[in-house]
């Protein structure tokens, strides 16, 4: 299937690893012009080399604070100038911090506001003007499948992503009308560093690691932890031609975890 994205310009944000990496990976391989960002710059360079050698695509790789407004709208602009515009957001961010409520302060909600609303908000603000002027645009936000149903241990999360599906929807009428879908993908557990520390992408597990990955994929329906790359695969539909009449949905990727009929 020709998605129609060659050509296309991406900004996939906390993109150096895990479910980013695989989701600018995945839009690369489609033909995107692709800029990645994140915090680290060694790791960031390691992804820009891994995405261009495997795919041979336009890849600009921006360092950026995700809790910066001033870096989110470098990170904007130098992609526009570099490319002429911007198509796709595939938003993303690093959890905040895992626990429970009791022992969770005000600089943790703090924190998890600015790493998860105010990123969302952010990016999508600064780049809709460059969409709404093509009358095209695709926005994919990478949150969790705690906006459908509560994980132990990360109420940071349980607290702060259902905002983003209440955004997602109220945003959706107006960004529809020049063009603009958005919408959301939940994942649940995938083997990144997030759920299995220790974890090196493309190296093979050790024997204590691959049994703690079995253990985690037993807790699962399908009997194991997703990866990356189908994410990946999952957001370069949402953002392709062939996905335009889908907007305000959120899809959970989770292996069958969520048991909600919605």
């Amino acid at each position: 299937m020709d998605l129609g994205l060659t050509g296309k310009v991406a900004i996939v944000v906390a993109a150096s690893k895990g479910l980013g990496k695989g989701c600018a990976l995945a839009l690369a391989r489609e033909g995107a012009r692709v800029t990645i960002c994140a915090r680290t710059e060694a790791d960031l360079a390691a992804a820009e080399a891994d995405i261009r050698g495997a795919t041979g695509a336009d890849v600009l790789a921006i360092p950026a604070d995700l809790t910066s407004p001033t870096d989110i709208h470098a990170v904007v602009e130098a992609t526009a100038e570099r490319f002429g515009g911007i198509d796709i957001l595939v938003n993303n961010s690093g959890g905040p911090r895992i626990g429970q409520f009791a022992s969770l302060t005000d600089e943790d909600w703090r924190h998890a506001f600015e790493v998860v609303t105010l990123n969302f908000v952010r990016f999508v603000r600064d780049v809709v003007p460059y969409m709404r002027a093509k009358h095209w645009g695709r926005i994919v936000g990478i949150q969790s499948s705690s906006v459908k149903q509560p994980v132990a241990n990360i109420d940071l999360s349980n607290g702060t992503r259902p905002g983003i599906a209440g955004l997602m929807k109220a945003l959706m009428p107006d960004l529809a009308a020049d063009g603009i879908t958005i919408n959301l993908v939940l994942p649940g557990s995938f083997r990144t560093a997030r759920i299995s520390p220790g974890i090196e992408e493309d190296a093979p597990a050790s024997p204590e690691l691959q049994e703690r990955l079995r253990s985690l994929g037993a807790r699962i329906p399908v009997g194991r932890l997703g990866e990356p790359i189908e994410l990946g695969d999952l957001v370069a539909f949402l953002a392709s031609e062939r996905a335009a009449y889908i907007t305000g949905a959120a899809y959970q990727i989770d292996g069958g975890v969520i048991v909600s009929n919605l």
